[in-house]
């Protein structure tokens, strides 16, 4: 890495969009994943779905969602790409030490450049709506590990992470 030039800047050191537009068109796939961390108490309820402001997995999936068709009004260097299709999923994982809310999400795209930003910023949105529909039963919540796991597709090909 200490040879390469990162790409987001010009040779100048200033920020910049990438120009893509001499890529190929191929298709994309990413899947990022992300936990958030609370009581137990507070993963049961949400699983059971006794969380006074309603259906958090529901509302977190549709934040997720919309986050990533939105990627470009958060992250100000990125493409607007048009999404073929986004999944975001949720696994409770209670257990001795407190509760884990596991979420992945899943972007594909037929697009010039890679979707790993539409598929962290929808586990983040996700996250962060656990987050504030749950904060007034546990001030507690932590979000953690927010990653990118695979990616496939351009001249890169497979990667798969952590």
């Amino acid at each position: 890495m200490s040879g390469e030039r990162l790409s987001h800047l010009d040779e100048q050191g200033r920020a910049r969009m990438v120009d893509v537009g001499a890529k190929p068109v191929t298709e994309r796939e990413c899947v990022a994943r992300g936990a958030v961390v609370m009581q137990p108490e507070t993963l049961a309820r949400i699983v059971e779905g006794r969380v006074a402001k309603g259906d958090v997995l529901a509302t977190a999936r549709i934040a997720g969602i919309q986050a990533a068709k939105r990627t470009p009004e958060w992250i100000p260097l990125a493409h607007a790409i048009p999404l073929d299709g986004v999944e975001v999923s949720f696994e409770p994982e209670p257990g001795a030490g407190g509760g884990r809310l596991e979420i992945e999400a899943r972007v594909r795209a037929q697009a010039r450049t890679g979707v790993e930003m539409e598929a962290l910023v929808a586990v983040s949105a996700a996250a962060l709506t656990v987050y504030d529909m749950c904060k007034a039963v546990d001030r507690g919540i932590r979000i953690e590990a927010v990653r990118l796991v695979s990616k496939r597709g351009g001249k890169s090909g497979v990667w798969e992470g952590a």
